[in-house]
């Protein structure tokens, strides 16, 4: 029985590899007891902040067992999507319209489901055994499984880390009633460095391994529903969609290949995309643009509130025109940032505007930033 699990194994292994995973590696489903009192914690201390699917799916998040329990293991495989170059470098130009390395190409999503259905069917045609297949859409807490399963480790950031993707992998699980052997898990291997802590504009980790989503840059530009926080707008810059600080600086990247899967090739007009031609995009046409990628999630208005606070940051009076046209945009979302990026650029015009605006603006929010 062990030598036909090691061949059904050493077949998924091939796999795996043969559809464009780069990593693959096999945990038991009760490899992380610890994971219930690290995520009971982190609840605890509000770090998940108004992600309330994460309270919501605390019971069914702490373990694939409780999740489904018939899950005996956990198959995780890895996706490298490394830059072509370091996406800091881009952070000076601010012209750009800063979207991180993982949101450039098609959804990953869509790409890694099909091929982790690939391979959950060769196993359950080997098998008979029943298999799930997830891509960070449910309840799973793939790192730490990634970890136990020897793909990498947990960073200080967070982040899992290979040695051979550094900081850039995206992640897949199969959950199987299947009792496959696991692998080994890959011990921490961060050292004494602390260059992902260092670099974080906005102090997101209270400690090592430990992030606050409060404060958070691509929490605020993925997730977070309301108006930008102040105290964050002058840290986004021009980072319109996620943020790669903590990754980019990662030491462990020096060994990592960019990306050569083409289903997950950056779009080098997202890439590239000015700052002045996204302000331009009405609803339409930021879906159309953003078609097929993680981005056209976020949906336009919160996509023009992040992109108006970069023109706030540019320093740039050149965006005054976009900015005066999205004063006036249906969204309340969009007119706050609008007149806050205003004040950035030409706070007397700010200030002359303010007393006609606020006899026309209803939208509590937006009032406070005209009145602050």
């Amino acid at each position: 029985m062990s030598a036909e699990r090691d061949t059904i194994v050493a077949e998924l292994r091939a796999r795996a590899r043969s559809v464009g995973f780069s990593s693959f590696g096999i945990a038991t489903a009760e490899a992380r007891p610890d994971l219930a009192q690290k995520l009971a914690s982190a609840l605890g201390e509000g770090w998940h902040a108004d992600m309330e699917w994460m309270e919501e799916t605390r019971e069914r998040r702490k373990s694939p067992s409780a999740l489904w329990p018939g899950a005996r293991s956990v198959i995780m495989v890895g996706l490298n999507y490394g830059p072509s170059e370091n996406p800091l470098a881009r952070l000076g130009q601010k012209t750009l319209a800063n979207v991180s390395v993982y949101a450039q190409g098609r959804d990953y999503h869509d790409v890694i489901k099909g091929r982790l259905k690939e391979l959950a069917g060769l196993l359950a045609r080997r098998t008979g055994a029943d298999v799930k297949v997830f891509v960070d859409t449910a309840p799973v807490m793939e790192k730490p499984l990634a970890e136990a399963a020897g793909l990498g480790w947990q960073g200080k950031h967070s982040v899992l880390v290979s040695r051979e993707a550094g900081s850039w992998l995206f992640l897949g699980a199969i959950f199987t009633s299947a009792d496959l052997p696991a692998d080994a898990p890959h011990p921490e291997s961060c050292g004494s460095c602390t260059r992902c802590l260092d670099v974080c504009p906005t102090d997101a980790f209270p400690a090592p391994f430990r992030l606050d989503a409060r404060k958070c840059l691509a929490y605020y530009s993925v997730e977070h529903k309301g108006q930008i926080p102040d105290e964050f707008r002058k840290p986004m810059g021009n980072r319109v969609f996620g943020c790669d600080d903590c990754l980019a600086v990662c030491p462990w990247n020096k060994f990592a290949r960019a990306a050569s899967d083409d289903k997950l090739a950056a779009r080098e007009t997202i890439r590239d995309a000015q700052l002045s031609d996204m302000l331009a995009l009405d609803d339409a046409a930021f879906r159309a643009f953003f078609t097929q990628t993680p981005v056209k999630r976020l949906g336009s208005a919160r996509f023009l509130r992040n992109c108006l606070v970069a023109a706030g940051n540019s320093g740039d009076s050149a965006y005054l025109p976009a900015i005066h046209r999205l004063m006036v945009h249906e969204n309340p979302l969009v007119r706050g940032m609008a007149v806050w990026a205003l004040r950035q650029l030409a706070a007397e015009e700010a200030d002359a505007q303010r007393d006609t605006a606020l006899t026309a603006e209803s939208d509590p929010e937006v009032r406070a930033e005209w009145i602050n």
